[in-house]
């Protein structure tokens, strides 16, 4: 069990989760799962289980009512969440539980409109309090993140921008360098969720992406949005500093029969994917 950072959040745990996988010379795992899902006592313990099977990292995800970005199988799980009465509240308490109890990094994933009204310098201490290493802000443009990056740097918390195919080599340097932590690759255009093949866009936007000052600096780079299987981890591992997977994890909740059943596909989908991020080592 780890420490409580007090009002100083966690992002050089993260640094270090990180860190380790590039001196074991692989790739980090990093899952997310929603808070709430499919309760927030669930929800907690199926982040425990990704990190106990073998995650590194886990993205608790504050549950939205249009999560443009997000495919079905998340949408689903959010409208889960939120028919369940789940609050920010709610989503600090799982980063605090999972991250006590595992030790290992945790940040929360969450568009920007929640923590807007909630209140920027709230939201960043209550995470900080609560051992978070930071957050992922998808539709936070660069432009408009200065306040939320002020509080994030007081507080010890990363912010991860996320990036796509479509982002120009200039607009590449301009988000890498005023995030940190890591910077979030998506390797498809469009909504979330498995894919049969990652394809080739996913490591050409890594490369654009290395080639920015602050990549070069070393700042990590992370694909996520279609990575579902031992196989395709393997694939992006092998150029990428970290393979995120949500909708696989989340895939296996809704199709388990009872909680107990999905805590454990939870745990071996984990182990898996542990497996293919090492296999390239």
């Amino acid at each position: 069990m780890s420490e409580n950072t007090g009002s100083s959040g966690n992002i050089e745990l993260l640094n270090a989760a990180l860190a380790t996988a590039k001196a074991e010379n692989r790739a980090a795992l990093i899952a997310y799962l929603p808070a709430g899902f499919p309760t927030v006592e669930g929800g907690i313990e199926a982040v425990k289980a990704a990190l106990d099977g073998g995650a590194d990292v886990v993205e608790v995800g504050l549950p939205h009512s249009d999560p443009v970005l997000d495919g079905p199988v998340i949408q689903t799980a959010d409208d889960i969440a939120l028919r369940g009465g789940v609050r920010i509240a709610d989503v600090l308490r799982t980063v605090r539980e999972a991250h006590a109890a595992t030790g290992k990094p945790v940040l929360v994933m969450t568009y920007w409109n929640p923590i807007d009204r909630y209140g920027v310098e709230r939201f960043t201490a209550e995470l900080a309090e609560a051992g978070g290493a930071g957050c992922i802000l998808p539709d936070l443009p660069v432009e408009e993140s200065g306040l939320w990056r002020e509080h994030a740097e007081k507080h010890g918390l990363a912010t991860v921008f996320v990036v796509a195919p479509s982002s120009r080599d200039a607009r590449l340097a301009k988000i890498t360098e005023a995030g940190s932590g890591f910077v979030y690759a998506a390797s498809l255009m469009g909504v979330t969720g498995t894919r049969e093949s990652v394809g080739a866009q996913a490591q050409d936007l890594v490369r654009r992406t290395r080639d920015t000052p602050a990549a070069r600096r070393g700042l990590p780079v992370c694909v996520g949005l279609g990575v579902s299987n031992p196989e395709q981890a393997a694939e992006v591992a092998s150029f990428a500093d970290g393979v995120i997977v949500g909708s696989a994890f989340v895939k296996r909740l809704l199709d388990a029969p009872d909680q107990t059943a999905g805590l454990a596909a939870v745990r071996e989908l984990a182990g898996e994917l542990a497996r293919g991020v090492r296999s390239r080592a």
